[in-house]
């Protein structure tokens, strides 16, 4: 099978630990598979995607208990909320390879390291979570990155649009306010968790950037000005509104231009 049809495959896995090691295989076999970059692999009704466990429990954003690091429970909970986004940002990068012919070599190459770096995270976040005497599943959580997923199935240029760069951009901003809120918990385990968000936030800006990159890139192709037709798709996909502080420096690093940064603080 080629490299995009497995990518389908490891999206369909159901537990999240031989979902890690599928990816984890993939990436290390990469050079080892034929990518096939035409192939319009069939999107069989009868796939139930993503493949995700029976937990955690998904509910709507708004009913999610907010969480604090200030009491054991509270601290696995947030750990819980930061291990089930990475646990999505593995099905994300997964759909984006096997979902879209046609793109560059490259672009499936990038999006299955996302995909691998992701899986790095989630090992380490459930590490940490069994530590603290939970496991993945433990919490409830809820469905909004997914949703966008769906929404934006059938144009990659809206994907990249409104998936890394918009709602995984979302994290370069969180991540030092819970950091912040970690250290100031001043507890071991709240500590190391502030240490392996480091981790996390260095590899994300990357995620970003390639979803920068290749959103200008097909912006380019159709002869679209990137900051105007973002406009437009967030108004036609109906994308949440970001709201600040944003994390300028790392938005930047992350490949945002001034114009971008500019819109964002004034939408």
């Amino acid at each position: 099978m080629s490299l995009r049809t497995l990518a389908l495959t490891a999206l369909c896995i159901c537990d999240p630990i031989a979902k890690v090691q599928a990816v984890q295989s993939l990436w290390a076999n990469q050079k080892d598979i034929g990518l096939l970059t035409n192939e319009v692999i069939a999107n069989d009704a009868s796939l139930l995607l993503p493949g995700r466990p029976e937990l955690p429990r998904l509910i709507p954003a708004q009913q999610v208990p907010t969480r604090t690091p200030f009491t054991p429970e509270g601290l696995a909970a947030l750990m819980h909320a930061v291990c089930h986004i990475e646990f999505n940002a593995i099905n994300l990068a997964l759909d984006a390879v096997w979902r879209f012919p046609n793109m560059p070599e490259s672009y499936y190459i990038d999006w299955l390291r996302v995909a691998y770096e992701e899986s790095q995270h989630f090992e380490m976040l459930h590490a940490q979570l069994q530590s603290l005497g939970y496991r993945y599943g433990d919490f409830d959580a809820h469905d909004g990155m997914w949703h966008m997923c769906q929404k934006t199935a059938d144009d990659v240029l809206a994907r990249m649009a409104l998936v890394p760069r918009t709602l995984e951009a979302r994290g370069l901003d969180a991540t030092p306010l819970i950091q912040t809120k970690l250290r100031k918990a001043a507890t071991a385990s709240a500590l190391q968790a502030a240490d392996l968000l480091d981790i996390i936030l260095r590899d994300e800006v990357g995620h970003v950037a390639i979803g920068n990159h290749w959103y200008r890139w097909l912006c380019e192709q159709r002869g679209l000005e990137p900051v105007a037709f973002y406009r437009e798709l967030a108004k036609h996909y109906e994308a949440p509104k970001l709201r600040p502080p944003f994390n300028k420096e790392a938005r930047k690093r992350a490949g945002f231009t001034e114009a971008e940064l500019d819109y964002l603080l004034s939408s």
